[in-house]
């Protein structure tokens, strides 16, 4: 029952985040492409490949597995968004942006992609001495 306590917490804080997130980057750059989308999905993919290499049980810094499942299904899943991707692509496609929607849908793919390897190339590089679980 904690866990799923947890996933519930992570997945309110990360969706709140999301929510705010999106509204800030609508207000500085304009809605008329999904831009706080993207950004966040960037973000999230960072982030849970960062915390999964570092927390993993080889990791410098092996955590729980309540821990890990609070940040990487809780926080990142409520944080990301391809649910929304997917809507916001299929109206770009409806709305005859065929070019942006391709930007869009590539762009998210392959750069959230590159941001999980990237996170989990960051944390194997960082040298950090091993810690107790957290």
């Amino acid at each position: 029952m904690i866990t799923w306590l947890a996933v519930a917490i992570g997945s309110a804080m990360g969706g709140m985040a999301r929510y705010g997130f999106g509204i800030w980057v609508g207000r500085i750059w304009g809605n008329s492409f999904p831009l706080g989308t993207l950004l966040i999905n960037i973000i999230g993919s960072f982030v849970i490949g960062l915390f999964g290499a570092l927390t993993g049980s080889s990791g410098p810094y092996p955590a729980s597995a309540l821990t890990r499942v609070f940040v990487m299904v809780g926080l990142c899943g409520g944080f990301t968004t391809f649910s929304s991707f997917s809507l916001q692509s299929m109206e770009l496609l409806q709305g005859g942006e065929t070019l942006q929607a391709a930007l869009y849908i590539v762009g998210s793919v392959a750069i959230c992609l590159a941001s999980v390897f990237l996170g989990y190339w960051l944390a194997t590089r960082l040298g950090l001495p091993p810690h107790k679980e957290i």
